[in-house]
């Protein structure tokens, strides 16, 4: 009598966790779907590498403003000195934990004191839309703006928008880095594609580009200083100068 008891209870008992089972599959499904999520979002993450020094190097966290334009601009004619244009995300760029954009907020001046349009300050205020009221224009011919960074820094990588409404290429683009604001003691090129030395600089081996909105992103290699100057003389479209942005990742000299 016993032993029947026994059986009919756990077959109910079988019977109740078969149906439990059935219920709460597809929660149970989903919830260990729910945890695997963040281990898959984690490999399209790029991983953290080592720097030479045994540094850990992590990605910046570069945002991007809208696309003004899609596809390769037709008005670009191809030259030897001209970067083949790739419609495509750039990689990530990888510099030392914590670097940071030392150049958001800092004080701007420039050879052009009265620009156009616009004012010296929307360089380094954080907006990279390609939109009006984004960019500041200076006059045609050779024109600089000079980022005081209030103290002397390791810069890892800068990123340049000149304007990327439209694509267009900007003429003897040279970025250097100096200790005094006379750019006199300890300057160093980071960057130059004054392919015939016009803006009198010296001879640049880096290939002029077409602009859009991923900016131009240029490998600063750790140069130090406190000050960064950036030259161009006007573009394809016309013969002004403009920025809407600059950015210098890098950590404060130890």
């Amino acid at each position: 009598m016993k032993t029947r008891r026994y059986l009919a209870l756990a077959v109910a008992l079988a019977a109740g966790l078969a149906g439990l089972a059935f219920v709460m599959g597809p929660a149970l499904q989903a919830t260990a779907a729910d945890a695997a999520k963040p281990a898959e979002a984690a490999k399209d993450q790029p991983a953290a590498k080592t720097g030479p020094n045994g540094e850990k190097l992590v990605p910046l966290p570069i945002k991007m403003p809208k696309a003004m334009f899609e596809g390769t601009p037709k008005n670009i004619k191809p030259s030897p000195t001209l970067e083949k244009y790739v419609d495509k995300n750039r990689d990530p760029f990888f510099a030392p934990e914590g670097s940071a954009n030392l150049a958001a907020g800092k004080p701007v001046t420039s050879s052009d004191s009265e620009p156009i349009i616009g004012e010296l300050k929307l360089i380094t205020d954080g907006d990279k839309e390609g939109t009006d009221g984004s960019f500041v224009e200076l006059g045609p011919g050779k024109q600089w703006v000079q980022i005081d960074l209030k103290q002397k820094v390791k810069i890892y990588a800068m990123l340049v928008w000149h304007y990327h409404g439209e694509g267009r290429v900007y003429h003897d683009v040279i970025v250097q880095v100096a200790d005094d604001p006379d750019f006199i003691e300890n300057v160093k090129t980071v960057y130059n594609n004054d392919f015939d030395n016009s803006s009198g600089l010296g001879i640049g081996k880096d290939l002029e580009y077409i602009e859009d909105f991923r900016g131009r992103l240029m490998d600063a290699k750790g140069v130090t200083g406190r000050y960064i100057r950036l030259y161009s003389k006007g573009n394809t479209s016309n013969d002004q100068n403009h920025y809407i942005e600059v950015e210098a990742y890098g950590t404060p000299e130890k």
